[in-house]
């Protein structure tokens, strides 16, 4: 929830920038979080409406954050609040909207994610392609330090990362630990009541911190793909997780509340994870966020390795699929063809593959990871890649801090030295080559060119990749499917081997061999 506006009456903000607006209430409220409901319509002059839940803040405060969807015109809201009370329910004002969006990063400009129209891909609100490149660091949220995510946020943009795996909140109800973020075993704690397998006793001052770590992450273009409460091995193992144990309402109710919070920027739902997303927590909580997400930002369930990878399919809050292929250094790129056939169509992605080191110091290491990506993407995981390190994900502060599994850890690192790990490098240039090419529901293709792997988008792009490199051969035999011009990469570095534009429709496209390649046909 980066730049936020303070929404007074009447004040000019800016489209996708979010505003926050304070109430008071008047009445005093034992447990405000579980027995208050506060929301806001906002009206625009044309009639759009947006209705946005509002959330609790701790004493008599609650608030809401609203970005407007387009540029331009005014907006009235008017609160409602369930119980009523006078300063929740009927309060009212004004926002004007500047002509033009605010100066600043992407999503400033094009608006936040939202599915493709065909559902296999992500855009921006305005139609501009994206494909996610995630990182996992999903113990940040209650482990990270404000300069350690700064330290982090800057190197994940600077290799081409736009997103950031994460549980909301330490699910593990028999972890112990000081609750201080510098201290070894130590973490800060969301919900007072959890480690009895309760979301009821929510501290605000944990999601005030939650608020300052996820602007340090938005300032750096990163979207927070919020994970509520895990539903499989959590932060330390099997230490009595808490995802598949939590009253499904409760879980709603938080989903909502992180809707609530961090849903009028840029943001993501995993809505279940690490479990077989039949668990009544993932329902419960797909729905809640479907019914008051009015900016229809992605929500899926990211699976354990055992499953069948298609649970609610047919749901209409769900948007994406997300597989894992365990953690033994093995590539499983059939997994995605696997699901991308599923029906109706979601969105598919490999969302846990092997962590960098992790467990062993020569699993999954370097271009493992680089390879391990373009094979995904071209398997029919077009809505993105993710990469993992060990010891990166615990947020493991130090080398030597005691207490994690040794099956995920990368045995000489803490946190920091594990964000050097050289495969980080060749994931996050996957986003940079993607970057502004026509990516919107492109598919997986096996007739076009001898390739193994490939994409496709009839008449506007073709991508794929060699592990070997060597010529590529074409057979576009109608003339219509492929651009002639072409550029060829090298998928280690970024560089452009090869450039030029073919003059029959089945002209190999020239390279020596010998290395990774990635061959573009774009007109563009």
């Amino acid at each position: 929830m980066a730049a936020t506006q303070e929404g007074s009456r009447g004040e000019r903000v800016h489209a996708w920038t979010p505003v926050e607006i304070t109430l008071a209430a008047q009445r005093q409220y034992a447990r405000p979080y579980t027995d208050v409901e506060v929301w806001a319509e906002f009206t625009h002059d044309s009639g759009t409406v947006v209705c946005r839940p509002g959330f609790w803040d701790g004493g008599s405060t609650w608030r809401f954050r609203f970005a407007a969807p387009f540029a331009g015109g005014r907006w009235t809201w008017r609160s409602v609040g369930d119980p009523s009370d006078p300063g929740l329910d009927g309060q009212r004002g004004e926002l004007t909207v500047a002509d033009r969006p605010a100066v600043g990063n992407r999503f400033h400009r094009h608006g936040f994610w939202r599915m493709s129209p065909r559902g296999r891909s992500l855009v921006h609100a305005d139609g501009t392609p994206a494909v996610l490149v995630g990182d996992t660091a999903w113990a940040l949220p209650w482990r990270a330090t404000e300069d350690a995510v700064r330290v982090y946020a800057a190197d994940r943009q600077a290799k081409g990362f736009n997103a950031v795996l994460m549980m909301s909140v330490q699910p593990d109800r028999d972890a112990r630990g000081p609750r201080d973020r510098t201290a070894d075993h130590g973490f800060d704690v969301a919900f007072e009541d959890l480690p009895e397998g309760h979301l009821n006793e929510l501290s605000p001052a944990y999601f005030r911190s939650l608020d300052r770590l996820t602007n340090i992450l938005a300032e750096h273009a990163l979207v927070p793909v919020l994970q509520p409460v895990f539903q499989g091995w959590g932060w330390k193992g099997q230490r009595g997780n808490s995802g598949a144990v939590v009253p499904p309402g409760e879980y709603a109710r938080y989903c909502r509340y992180l809707v609530a919070r961090y849903g009028a920027s840029p943001a993501a739902w995993l809505v279940g994870a690490d479990g077989s997303g039949d668990e009544p927590q993932v329902a419960a909580g797909g729905a809640e966020i479907g019914r008051w997400d009015a900016y229809r930002q992605p929500c899926g369930i990211h699976y354990a390795p055992f499953f069948g990878n298609r649970a609610h399919q047919e749901a209409d809050w769900l948007d994406f699929q997300w597989c894992q292929t365990g953690h033994r250094g093995e590539h499983v790129p059939e997994r995605l063809t696997d699901m991308w056939r599923n029906t109706p169509a979601k969105a598919v992605a490999n969302g846990e593959p092997t962590y960098e080191r992790g467990g062993a110091p020569d699993r999954a290491v370097g271009w493992w990871q680089g390879h391990e990506a373009w094979s995904n993407l071209c398997a029919g995981g077009t809505m993105g890649v993710v990469y993992g390190a060990g010891s990166l994900w615990q947020w493991r502060l130090h080398s030597g801090e005691p207490g994690h599994p040794a099956y995920f850890l990368a045995e000489d690192a803490g946190w920091r030295e594990a964000l050097d790990f050289e495969g980080s490098r060749y994931v996050g240039l996957l986003g940079r080559i993607l970057d502004g090419l026509p990516t919107t529901d492109m598919r997986p293709d096996w007739e076009i060119s001898k390739s193994p792997r490939g994409l496709l988008s009839p008449g506007v792009l073709f991508i794929a990749y060699c592990e070997h490199g060597g010529p590529l051969g074409i057979r576009d035999l109608t003339g219509t499917r492929v651009p002639r011009a072409y550029r060829v990469i090298d998928p280690r570095t970024g560089e452009t081997t090869g450039r030029g534009v073919r003059t029959g429709d089945t002209d190999d496209i020239p390279d020596e061999g010998g290395a990774p390649r990635i061959y573009i046909c774009y007109d563009g």
